[in-house]
């Protein structure tokens, strides 16, 4: 089987794992306590105008045709209608999810770039003060609810120095819609205000968000580069002579970074799924704190939408980590090539 047949089996592979999460998370939804139709219409609503309303949103059909339905519509556009918002739920995930998009990516940005070279000096400096301070910050940035550094950081940077604004996306006008992303809109529009004023907002909740994948991928660095340190390659390099940051960065870090690339691969998916409490503690007007209302509010339509998309991200995560592990590493196109 060639490399490429086995990325089509892959992604192949990924679509029973989403039909079973639709199927789990719409059961679930369907059978929890509760009237989220008189929850949503409100208490002073006559009975005869709840059951008329039940019964157009179809929910006195059995549940497997109530299924069968809604899997019909998702694959015409319509994922149902939101009981909060009234609207379609791909109309309201797809209006909110440039916010989430461009939230994850920033966080994932921010733990990338300073997570490899903090990983890269801690493994190049065992027991040194270098690799005691990352392991003190990875605890703490491990340990830490993401939401509870995003209420630390409001306290300081905003009650304490007035530095950072508290909550939202902008203060001014929004940049022309090309991505919905207000960084990468207002750089296209060479609107250099916006954009900073795009960066203050973020910078907090992306940094809440990101840190532990930050200590994760320090960590995971640190550890491979300690076990690249021992092997025989690295060591013949040291004795002919080259020089340390040239092994440290193209040879031993190219290694380390292709065993640590699973965790790195992932945390797009792991970073959208933690993104709901952080949205709502910074208000961030996207698809998780969409999700955490559709909680709040029993939304099931929502919260099935807001879950397939999380799901899928994760399994598109998944197919990239394989496509990357096979272009840096060729051994994996080879055992691939050979079943």
């Amino acid at each position: 089987m060639s490399y490429s047949d086995y990325l089509i089996r892959r992604a192949i592979q990924a679509i029973p794992v989403l039909f079973g999460l639709s199927v789990l998370i719409f059961t679930i939804t369907r059978v929890i306590p509760g009237d989220p139709v008189r929850l949503a219409m409100g208490p002073d609503v006559a009975d005869e105008q709840v059951d008329a309303f039940r019964e157009e949103m179809g929910l006195n059909e059995p549940l497997h045709i109530q299924y069968v339905e809604w899997l019909s519509g998702v694959f015409q556009g319509q994922w149902g209608l939101s009981l909060r918002t009234g609207n379609n739920v791909l109309f309201d995930i797809i209006t909110r999810l440039p916010a989430t998009f461009e939230l994850v990516l920033v966080a994932l940005g921010f733990a990338i770039v300073l997570g490899i070279p903090f990983g890269v000096i801690a493994g190049t400096n065992k027991d040194h003060w270098q690799d005691h301070a990352s392991r003190i910050t990875a605890l703490f940035g491990v340990s830490m609810p993401r939401f509870w550094v995003g209420i630390l950081l409001q306290v300081v940077f905003v009650g304490m120095l007035g530095l950072m604004p508290l909550q939202g996306r902008i203060d001014g006008n929004p940049p022309p819609h090309t991505t919905g992303m207000y960084l990468i809109d207002s750089a296209l529009a060479l609107q250099w205000a916006t954009f900073v004023d795009a960066a203050t907002h973020i910078a907090m909740p992306a940094f809440a968000l990101g840190l532990a994948t930050l200590a994760q991928i320090m960590r995971l660095i640190r550890s491979d580069m300690i076990e690249e340190a021992r092997k025989d390659y690295i060591m013949a390099a040291r004795a002919s002579g080259i020089p340390q940051n040239l092994i440290h960065y193209k040879y031993m870090l190219r290694n380390a970074f292709t065993s640590s690339l699973t965790v790195i691969g992932l945390a797009f998916g792991f970073l959208l799924g933690n993104a709901f409490l952080v949205e709502t503690v910074f208000a961030w007007p996207g698809m998780a704190r969409y999700g955490v209302q559709a909680i709040i509010n029993q939304d099931f339509n929502a919260i099935v939408g807001v879950v397939i998309v999380v799901g899928f991200a994760y399994v598109v995560a998944n197919f990239v980590v394989d496509v990357l592990y096979g272009t840096l590493d060729p051994r994996v196109r080879l055992r691939q090539g050979g079943e």
